[in-house]
């Protein structure tokens, strides 16, 4: 697999992922840029400076993401969040603000990366000049998203928190046609996560076949190179401003001086034997966030009793407590028993009968 293809003449350079090639290292922006541009300048720059590969950035828009069922997750409440929908609207990014990152960050010779939380979201990440394309932990279920993304012809990185090996192996079924451009990240999906895990990492690559990172939200500077000497070849890290700041991700990150110290040990890590012993264990730490935060198929809008879905009847929003997005298909010809809501999570009890032995 490789990253970038310098098509614009800014670009960075293009970068081998792999066994054979250095660590990769990705500066997670994510939401720390508090929804200022600027501020995501400024994390863009830090993350050059502190020798990170790339940076990330989270393309969401907010009631296209979360239905009315929505919650927050538990780590959220704990930075202070009181509502799902006000927080994400406080840290949306325009495509427009995107672009300025994605400039700087070629300006810089480093690669801009995204992560899209909607399927309808993936038409306008591709009219920037992303070098690749990311998939967050709760959407290894989300075949509609992956398919999207894997569409563009783009690198594709799927993270797995809160999964299991069965849910891995199945999701990289889904995207075999891509597997020259494809990698996966062990994740665990706590912040902090308590358990490093960082078995997963060989056990995701022996199943799979697949260049496999790792995902990190464990404190300190360390678990990069700690990570890298269990066999990641890529690596993904939360980079903030202020770890005191106020904001759900702030907390699991660390400070641009940080970063650097966690960038220059983990390249001078050794790689261990990506086939080591290990397996890959959905934790009971990740089980809140696994609820919250993957998504059900949802109405767009009330129906009725008797009502046949069609796709144009559904989308997929969170929490992942209704149908997973991967039944769409099975899902579309199935008849209403009853009448639902708009914006309501699809559930088993709503189709017919024929239906509720596969669900």
């Amino acid at each position: 697999m490789h990253i970038g293809n310098g098509a614009t003449g800014q670009d960075a350079a293009a970068r081998a992922i792999g066994n054979d090639a250095g660590v990769y290292v990705i500066a997670e922006i994510g939401v720390n840029h508090d929804g200022s541009a600027a501020r995501a300048l400024e994390l863009t720059d830090a993350a050059a400076a502190a020798g990170a590969d790339a940076v990330k950035l989270q393309l969401f828009a907010t009631d296209m993401l979360m239905s009315k069922a929505a919650k927050l997750a538990a780590y959220q409440t704990a930075a202070g969040e009181t509502n799902p929908l006000a927080m994400l609207r406080r840290l949306e990014l325009s495509l427009a603000d995107m672009a300025l990152v994605v400039d700087r960050a070629h300006c810089q010779g480093i690669h801009a990366i995204v992560t899209v939380f909607s399927t309808e979201l993936v038409a306008g990440a591709e009219t920037l000049a992303w070098d690749a394309y990311k998939s967050a932990s709760p959407d290894i279920i989300h075949r509609p998203l992956l398919d999207a993304m894997a569409s563009t012809a783009k690198p594709m990185i799927v993270s797995t928190g809160a999964s299991t090996i069965d849910e891995v192996l199945r999701a990289a079924r889904w995207l075999e046609a891509a597997r020259d451009r494809l990698a996966l990240l062990q994740c665990v999906s706590s912040y902090p996560a308590p358990d490093a895990a960082l078995e997963g990492i060989a056990a995701i690559a022996r199943a799979t076949g697949l260049p496999t990172g790792y995902s990190d939200h464990t404190p300190g500077a360390g678990s990069g190179a700690r990570a890298v000497e269990h066999g990641a070849c890529l690596l993904e890290k939360h980079l903030t401003y202020d770890v005191r700041a106020a904001g759900p991700d702030h907390a699991a990150s660390l400070e641009p001086h940080a970063f650097a110290e966690y960038v220059s040990r983990a390249k001078a890590a050794t790689r261990g034997a990506a086939m080591a012993a290990g397996e890959k264990c959905l934790l009971e730490c990740e089980r809140d966030v696994r609820a919250v935060s993957r998504q059900s198929l949802t109405t767009r809008r009330a129906l009725p009793a008797g009502h046949v879905l069609t796709a144009n009847d559904l989308t997929v929003k969170r929490p992942g407590t209704g149908i997973e997005p991967w039944r769409l298909e099975e899902v579309v010809g199935q008849r209403l028993v009853h009448d639902v809501e708009a914006d309501a999570l699809l559930r088993a009890s709503d189709i017919m009968l024929a239906m509720h032995a596969s669900l």
